[in-house]
């Protein structure tokens, strides 16, 4: 497979063909480095845990110290499940089915996938989704 070359400050647009190459790659180095940040991250909290095994002699600093905690946790299994949904777009950026609405078909715009680069929903079909679900929700 040739390597291929993407320019300082490329970002794809819609004068080109949709999930040409190039883009693919755009959006794959994006992804790849979107995960790295989060590894990154989780194991800078890992270490930040681990040495924070203070004894808070006062109630209210170990409550607020657990409270803190308990929220990190919660955020990097919130990470966790993010990283579940880059390996998917990553497999999606390989068997070529990356950028295409699930439920349509149809191309997902270069907008929303920059944005969202996890994006499996076209903007529509996301709305659509999310108006079922407020009105289940309101049962």
């Amino acid at each position: 497979m040739a390597k291929i070359v993407i320019e300082e400050g490329y970002a794809p647009n819609d004068a080109e063909p949709f999930m040409n190459e190039r883009q693919r790659e755009y959006f794959r180095r994006k992804l790849q480095s979107w995960k790295q940040d989060i590894l990154r991250e989780a194991q800078d909290t890992l270490v930040a845990l681990q040495s924070e095994n203070e004894n808070h002699p006062d109630l209210t600093d170990r409550a607020s110290s657990e409270t803190d905690r308990a929220i990190e946790l919660r955020a990097r299994d919130r990470q966790r499940k993010l990283i579940a949904k880059i390996d998917a777009a990553l497999s999606r950026i390989e068997d070529g089915s990356y950028g295409y609405c699930e439920e349509t078909g149809e191309p997902i715009s270069l907008k929303r996938l920059e944005a969202r680069p996890i994006a499996t929903l076209s903007l529509e079909a996301q709305e659509r989704h999310e108006r079922r679900e407020r009105v289940y929700r309101d049962d």
